[in-house]
């Protein structure tokens, strides 16, 4: 059985109480209670009295995790996984248009999520859970991160609260901008049981920060920073301004410039990964669908 171990040096001068030092270390509450019910938290290489042990500068702090079991069987698929990085902490995946990130209802044996326990499965490295970090949309082509254990995840999920994740897209939208760059700051909800967003005053708040790449003949390519993460949020906001996604027939983008699906593809993902404490960086290519638009003009 694998068990996962992560350890730190206190350095500082002040005592304080293990469970502080831990969640200053991106250990959060719902990860913390996990260690305690079914991990172990050693003090140099004690286990803690109590999860108000308190500790001291030089002291070593150890926690331990057991493997995590998922409430739903996972079944693995041997479908074609573009891995574009991978170490005991991440996978980068380049995500197709037209597969979908996570099971449901409809296909619960060949996503994302299916395709990564195959390959996982190839690696021999099954006793990991792995957790979808920056979830795309079906018909959205790109990068995507994922996190091979529930601490890293927990520790990339306050990165992605404190809006320190960094994802770019590039999107095709129908016409042509007023200004070459913005900040869309209009609130996102939906209605009960519609599956489609809107922008709304009781919405959610919603930032959304473009750049114009290049002009074409009847539509604009664009550079977008999500400030927030709202479902459909970069669909919601150009259609709400006048300039739906090409292809995106939800949201009323033309369905005649080349593209069947949704012209939103994730090109660049930049995090700071703690465990080798530097920042990553990490890049995709247009798909052949959206490129084939620019070629044509």
């Amino acid at each position: 059985m694998l068990i996962l171990k992560f350890t730190w040096d206190k350095q500082d001068a002040t005592p304080e109480k293990v469970r502080y030092f831990l969640q200053r270390h991106g250990v959060s509450g719902r990860l913390f209670k996990q260690v305690t019910h079914t991990g172990k938290i050693l003090i140099n290489q004690q286990f803690a009295a109590s999860t108000g042990a308190r500790v001291q500068q030089g002291d070593q702090i150890t926690i331990e995790l057991p493997p995590e079991k998922r409430a739903t069987p996972l079944k693995a698929s041997s479908g074609p996984l573009t891995v574009i990085y991978a170490d005991a902490n991440w996978l980068i995946i380049d995500k197709p248009a037209g597969l979908a990130s996570i099971p449901g209802p409809t296909n619960q044996t060949d996503t994302l999520l299916n395709r990564i326990q195959g390959w996982l499965l190839a690696q021999n490295a099954v006793e990991t859970l792995p957790h979808i970090v920056t979830r795309l949309d079906r018909f959205t082509s790109g990068l995507v991160l994922v996190a091979r254990h529930r601490f890293a995840h927990s520790l990339l999920a306050r990165q992605l609260a404190d809006q320190k994740l960094d994802k770019r897209y590039y999107a095709i939208i129908a016409g042509h901008l007023a200004t070459a760059h913005g900040l869309m700051t209009q609130p996102i909800g939906r209605l009960d049981h519609a599956i489609y967003r809107q922008v709304m005053a009781t919405g959610k708040p919603a930032k959304t920060e473009y750049w114009q790449v290049s002009a074409l003949r009847q539509a604009t390519l664009v550079s977008v920073k999500l400030l927030t993460g709202r479902t459909h949020q970069i669909r919601v906001h150009f259609s709400a301004s006048g300039h739906p996604l090409l292809g995106d027939e939800l949201y009323g983008g033309p369905m005649t410039l080349g593209i069947q699906r949704q012209a939103l593809h994730a090109y660049q993902l930049t995090f700071y990964d703690p465990f080798a404490q530097k920042k990553r960086q990490f890049t995709s290519k247009l798909p052949a669908d959206m490129q084939t638009i620019l070629n044509n003009g």
